[in-house]
Order: structure tokens, then sequence, then C-alpha cells
């Protein structure tokens, strides 16, 4: 070590060696430990990974495989962008809402805010989680349905667009439900929104041979609006309808306006 020195009665540090330094780190590194830690805290809870990756795979082979609905052909095609909207939503909405939920009846985000975490931080933390774990999710599931057939098509840059716009506006409806309601509420009312918005939004199986306004009311929910944007890109190779954009961002506005407004730290 370059600050050691040896002295007749031995060992002696050179001064300031152990110097308390009270600044602030770099706001990067902040967001990344965040980040982490949330990271960390959903891969343990093995209920959050089952619903964010074996729940999509095995709807992805289910309905590639088995006959359950009537699909356009190729079934691959059909079902895989509607996987993927739905592994978005298990990650961003649903798990960061129980998430939120039990660290506040825990005292966790109590806890963190005393240590300095503020909103925007512990915001970001969630952000940077989600994210990391969606694209796990996309690789994972994109390299099972290459290997049973699908082609994809479209520009991966509305991809991106998509998936950020899908992504703020769930974590934004997640952290506004887990950071107003009690724990219990909110395990009970993340599932029962989670399953409404996949039957409503038509998220696996499309909404073709529904009535009209079932499909309009389905095209303005986050979940059927990214549905459609992914099934326009991945299926047909085009972008995404501006109606799809602008419901999404419509629903970042309202989660993220109502998270500002209400969202409680215990």
């Amino acid at each position: 070590m370059t600050d050691l020195k040896t002295t007749g009665t031995g060992p002696v540090f050179a001064p300031g060696a152990f110097t308390a330094d009270p600044r602030r780190a770099p706001g990067w590194q902040m967001v990344r430990a965040a980040s982490g830690l949330e990271l960390k805290m959903l891969l343990r809870n093995g209920e959050q990974l089952l619903l964010a990756l074996i729940i999509p795979l095995a709807v992805l082979i289910g309905l590639t495989s088995v006959s359950i609905a009537d699909l356009a052909s190729p079934r691959i095609a059909t079902v895989t962008p509607g996987v993927l909207a739905l592994a978005i939503m298990s990650t961003a909405f649903t798990s960061q809402a129980i998430t939120t939920g039990f660290d506040r009846r825990y005292g966790v985000l109590k806890r963190l805010a005393a240590a300095g975490v503020g909103r925007p931080l512990l915001i970001a933390g969630k952000c940077g989680a989600a994210l990391v774990v969606i694209v796990g999710q996309w690789v994972v599931l994109g390299a099972v349905a290459l290997i049973m057939g699908w082609h994809p098509h479209g520009n991966p840059a509305w991809l991106v667009l998509l998936v950020l716009l899908g992504a703020a506006a769930f974590i934004g409806l997640a952290l506004l439900l887990g950071g107003t309601l009690r724990a219990e509420a909110v395990l009970a009312l993340a599932n029962l929104i989670w399953f409404a918005m996949i039957l409503v939004g038509g998220v696996i199986i499309p909404l073709t041979k529904a009535p009209h306004w079932l499909r309009v009311i389905g095209e303005l929910t986050p979940a059927g609006a990214l549905s459609d944007g992914l099934h326009a890109v991945l299926q047909n190779g085009v972008g995404p309808a501006a109606l799809s954009v602008l419901v999404l961002a419509g629903w970042v506005v309202v989660g993220w306006a109502g998270t500002v407004r209400w969202f409680q730290w215990q």
C-alpha cells in the first residue's frame, strides 16, 4: 500500500489515510447502486420471478403449440408480440406495485428516505431495475420464439420507443397503486388489473372478433396500446399507429402525475 509507512514501532498510516469524505457520490453511481438494490430484491422474490418470466414463457409455448384459440398463421408471429407486451406488464406494473406496497408496509421506504434516498433516486432505481429485467425477458423469450420459427420484422427504433413508453406508463401506475394503498389491497388489485388488462387489451388473444366497443376500450388501455404497437412493428413490419403512441404517452402522464401527487413513504 502506498499510504503505509514502517517505523521502529510498527506500521504507521500516512496522515489523512482515513479522513472521511462527506461529498455526495456522483449521480450515476447513486442510480446504479439504487438499481442494483432494487434488482436484487426483485430477483430474490420467487413469485415475482414466476410472474416475470415463467408465465410469459408458458403462454408463448402453449399458444403456439396448442390450438386453444383461433389465431392467424403463423401462430408464433401472432403470439410473440403479445407475449413480449405481457412480459413488460408483469415486470413494470404487477411486480413493481406489489414490491412497493410491501416495502411501504414493512418500513423499507421510510428507512430509505431517512438514509437520504429521495423520491427521484427511488424512482430511478426502480426504473433501472425494471429495464434490466425487461431486457433479460426479451432476450429469453425472443430466443425461444426464434427457435420455434419466429421471424421478426420492423424498425428496432420503434421497439425501443414502445418499450420505454410502455415501461414508463406501467411503472408510473405501479408506483401510484403501491404508494397509496395498503399492501394487501395492492396485492389483490395489481393481479386483478393485470388479468383484466390482458383480457380487455387483447394482449394474448387479439380482439379481432370482439364487439367494436370492446376493441375501442382495449385500444385505450396501456396494455392494448402496447400490444397493438408491438404487433404493428414485429408482425406487420410497419410503425405503430399514432393512437398507440399517444395512448401510451397519455398513461405516462396520468401515472406519474398521480405518483408525484399522492405517493406516500409509509
